[in-house]
C-alpha cells in the first residue's frame, strides 16, 4: 500500500511567507501614513477656537471683537490665547483682515527640509456677513497630513 503524503512542502511554505512579506511591505507604509493623518487631526482642530474667534469679529458690530484680527498681532504662542498648546500644536495665528480672515496652525511635524508643517485657513467673507467660505491651505497637503 501507498503511502500518503502529508503536510506542506518547503516549497509550498516559501511561497506563503513571500506572499505575507508583500503584504507586509505594502501594509506598513500605508498604516503610517494613516495613523500620522490621524495625529495631525488635532493640529486641524486647534483652528476650531480661532474659527469660532473671526466668526464671532464678524458677525458681531463689536469693533473690539475685531481689533486682534485687523492688526495680525492675535497669534503668539498658541497656550496665551487660551487654545491649549500641545506636543503637535506650537502656534495658532490670526492674520489678515476682517474680510480675508487668515488662521494659520503651526505644528510639531517637520517635513523633509526640517521645516515645520502648517496648516493654514483662509477665509471669505459674505457681502452680508452672515458666512465665511473657508479654505484649506499649508503645507500640511503636499506631506500627506490634510
Amino acid at each position: 500500500m501507498k503511502k500518503v503524503q502529508q503536510g506542506f512542502t518547503l516549497i509550498e511554505l516559501m511561497i506563503v511567507v513571500a506572499i505575507i512579506g508583500i503584504l507586509a511591505a505594502v501594509a506598513l507604509p500605508a498604516y503610517k501614513t494613516y495613523s500620522d493623518r490621524a495625529q495631525f487631526s488635532e493640529v486641524v482642530l486647534a483652528a476650531t477656537p480661532a474659527k469660532t474667534a473671526v466668526e464671532l469679529c464678524v458677525q458681531t458690530t463689536d469693533a473690539s471683537a475685531c481689533n486682534a484680527i485687523e492688526d495680525g498681532t492675535d497669534g503668539t504662542a498658541a497656550n496665551s490665547n487660551g487654545w491649549a498648546a500641545s506636543d503637535l500644536v506650537d502656534w495658532v495665528v490670526i492674520s489678515g483682515t476682517v474680510a480675508v480672515p487668515t488662521i494659520t496652525v503651526t505644528s510639531t511635524y517637520l517635513d523633509e527640509n526640517s521645516a515645520k508643517i502648517t496648516f493654514q485657513l483662509e477665509g471669505t467673507v459674505s457681502a452680508d456677513k452672515n458666512s465665511i467660505a473657508w479654505v484649506q491651505k499649508g503645507t500640511c497637503a503636499a506631506n500627506g497630513l490634510c
